[in-house]
């Protein structure tokens, strides 16, 4: 299938859903108010900071999708629970990985400190609990609360690949299954149920999410050895300064030459800075070595596997807005 949009354009290819952008905002914004001055002054850092907001994007889109354009009821409330509970996670892991930058700017922790950002990725991820309810559907409380438990399961597994030259590409995925995935799958699911859908579209749905936010996760992983500061809002090569075995690692320790195996297995082991003589060598092997083409297969592998969940959804503009998505997720510069 070939894409009618620019599909670099992400306003663009959520066109559909623009107005329900903006009542999210307002959601947001009322949402996040609190007595605790503290918790306005990040809360509204965070805001500023501003974001794709793919998770909760995919939950309108889907909901709309499958509702034939219909409005559904408690569609901004849920979608803004999913923000609620992605920017939780950011706070919390910026906090774990002693990151300085997000989003082009200054991070919650390097700006406030760390025990202010964990205590408010708590209020956060309180409020989305208070907000879950809404809905009074089991189902509803059951699939966030579950991604929330999956969510943290795959942070301590991330933990514990820190470092590691011996991860595998199936223990990554699985990371990725866990960390990163499961929200974007709780998203569309959710998305699902709120527009009374079948069983089965509820099925493809969430296998949509899972697929969508894989490849997602993939393309981040490339872009960490592609992209700039600038482009990507956080500091190139920060997964490898930081000892995380991602996917083009994993791959050039799997094909790479005695020399670059070695470099790399002594690079994840690091403990401390890592200098950037040593990372300019290894930018160079995971960039000649087929690494990145690698990945992007990865990840087009995902994407491929969504727009094939999907085929049977109702055609209209939401549904080519959800396809459009899955090619951005493999073009994108962010």
């Amino acid at each position: 299938m070939m894409s009618t949009v620019k599909i670099n354009d992400l306003s663009q290819i959520l066109a559909p859903i623009s107005l329900e952008f903006k009542g999210l905002d307002k959601v947001i914004r009322e949402r996040l108010a609190s007595k605790v001055a503290l918790i306005d002054q990040i809360s509204s850092y965070i805001i500023q900071a501003g974001g794709k907001r793919v998770r909760p994007a995919l939950l309108m889109l889907i909901a709309k999708a499958l509702a034939n354009g219909k409005q559904t009821p408690h569609t901004l409330e849920m979608a803004a629970v999913v923000e609620f509970i992605h920017t939780a996670t950011l706070l919390h892991d910026d906090v774990v990985d002693e990151s300085t930058l997000r989003r082009g700017r200054e991070t919650a922790n390097a700006a406030f400190g760390n025990a202010a950002s964990v205590l408010v990725g708590d209020f956060l991820y309180s409020r989305a609990f208070q907000m879950m309810v809404g809905p009074n559907d089991l189902r509803v409380m059951q699939i966030l609360s579950d991604a929330t438990n999956t969510i943290a399961e795959g942070e301590v597994l991330q933990l514990l690949n820190m470092n590691d030259p011996e991860v595998d590409e199936a223990s990554y995925l699985q990371v990725i299954r866990y960390k990163t995935a499961k929200l974007f799958e709780a998203s569309t699911e959710l998305g699902a149920i709120l527009a009374n859908s079948t069983e089965d579209q509820r099925k493809q749905a969430a296998a949509f999410g899972r697929h969508v936010g894989t490849a997602f996760q993939l393309m981040d992983d490339l872009l960490d050895y592609t992209a700039d500061a600038k482009q990507m809002g956080k500091n190139a090569g920060d997964d490898l300064r930081e000892g995380k075995p991602t996917l083009p690692l994993i791959y050039l320790l799997e094909n790479g030459n005695n020399d670059e195996r070695l470099l790399v297995r002594a690079a994840i082991e690091q403990n401390q800075d890592l200098p950037e003589d040593v990372f300019a060598q290894i930018l160079s092997a995971v960039q000649s070595s087929g690494a990145l083409e690698y990945t992007q297969s990865a990840a087009k592998r995902e994407a491929d596997l969504a727009l094939e969940c999907i085929e049977d959804f109702p055609n209209n503009e939401a549904k080519t807005a959800l396809q459009e998505l899955c090619f951005y997720s493999l073009t994108r510069q962010t």
